[in-house]
């Protein structure tokens, strides 16, 4: 294995990447028989309708680099190619949970742990291409109940303050003395909690689409506020819910990705997961329904767990917390990368953020969403990668 990824590191010979690399959630099969529920929450969201935007033809002869404005670029143009992880592992961090990680690129280079988002998203191939493989060791973790980790989408001890000490642990399991946090959208609030309860051990933290789960973004994102922007997406998971119980859909949706019946959970959960797949780009995907169709295992665990952490506002003993403890991180090189039309994660958090952290270099992208999968974002979060590089 380790040959292997030595091997992937020599093959880097420039940042651009091979035409056609995938992105997508991780490969799940649909779990549990049909059923009457997941057929009728299915034809509803096949009746939301996404527009597709055409692509502008691009002059190769251009320094995309330099373009103020990569909307029109392809997100190939800024990655690292796709590798392979020269080592994987599981780590037993309780009687119950085994936590999946792997690492890619150098094994002799400087360490980064990848905070995925959600919280229940686990990570991708793609996350590891916001690095230079040649001289990053590039460590990928599965938080309790994501991904590969077992068991999937757990609700049991399965809080910030868990996820936490997992990474340190972690940390330790691999012979780290400091690693570089990246993370975006819940992985920029872990990445962060993280930083402040143990700020000795990061050497630099790279954030984007700031989240501090206080009830303003909240109630935006899943009550009010994001549908007035994306009223025809918002339909299908307004009407996963019966009318008496939409004036708190936090609580109506616990209520179902809670349920011991398995055909209530997955029509809750692909509700749920498609709303955000199909508002998290500024160019929204026309095929985030199918996406969550066929990805039905990851959409239980990225619904149950995110509605879990929300319903308990982060675990967090403030609404502030983040921002109130932020002296803790002042010291450490910080970069924070906002797409200026995020409806998931509103930049107002990236903001208030930067007015209480004025020593991180924020980075608002003016033509971008939420997705790190945006041409503009991308580019900005391997620009920062690159910074740090030794």
């Amino acid at each position: 294995m380790w040959r292997k990824g030595l091997s992937s590191v020599r093959r880097v010979v420039s940042r651009k990447a091979p035409r056609g690399a995938i992105f997508a959630l991780p490969l799940a099969g649909a779990s549990g028989n049909s059923s009457t529920n997941i057929v009728g929450i299915s034809a509803l969201l096949s009746a939301v309708a996404f527009s597709s935007v055409a692509a502008t033809t691009k002059n190769d002869s251009v320094n995309k680099w330099d373009l103020p404005d990569k909307s029109q670029c392809s997100v190939e143009d800024f990655l690292y190619p796709t590798i392979e992880p020269y080592s994987t592992g599981r780590l037993q961090v309780s009687k119950t949970h085994s936590l999946y990680y792997e690492e890619s690129g150098n094994p002799n280079g400087k360490p980064v742990i990848l905070v995925h988002g959600g919280p229940g998203g686990g990570c991708t191939p793609v996350m590891n291409r916001f690095h230079d493989p040649a001289v990053y060791r590039i460590i990928a973790l599965d938080q309790r109940g994501s991904g590969r980790s077992l068991p999937h989408a757990s609700l049991e001890d399965n809080t910030t303050w868990h996820l936490i000490s997992d990474m340190e642990a972690l940390r330790e399991h691999l012979n780290i003395d400091k690693w570089q946090v990246f993370g975006g959208s819940w992985g920029s609030t872990l990445s962060t909690a993280y930083a402040e309860t143990h700020p000795t051990r990061v050497t630099e933290l790279v954030l984007r689409g700031i989240f501090h789960l206080r009830d303003k973004e909240v109630q935006f994102y899943y009550q009010s506020g994001a549908n007035f922007l994306y009223p025809d997406r918002w339909e299908a998971y307004r009407d996963a819910i019966p009318e008496d119980e939409r004036h708190d859909f936090l609580t109506a949706y616990h209520k179902r990705l809670t349920s011991p019946d398995e055909s209530v959970r997955l029509a809750a959960a692909l509700a749920w997961t498609t709303w955000e797949l199909s508002t998290s780009n500024l160019k929204p995907p026309v095929d985030a329904v199918d996406k969550s169709m066929k990805n039905a295992r990851f959409a239980e665990a990225f619904a149950r767990i995110e509605n879990h952490y929300f319903v308990n506002k982060g675990f967090f003993p403030t609404p502030n917390f983040l921002i109130d403890q932020v002296h803790k991180i002042r010291h450490i090189p910080t970069v924070i990368v906002q797409g200026r039309y995020d409806v998931v994660c509103p930049m107002v958090t990236a903001w208030e953020f930067h007015k209480a952290f004025p020593e991180a270099d924020l980075r608002v992208v003016q033509t971008a969403g939420h997705s790190a999968g945006e041409p503009g974002i991308a580019a900005e979060l391997v620009r920062a990668t690159d910074q740090f590089k030794p």
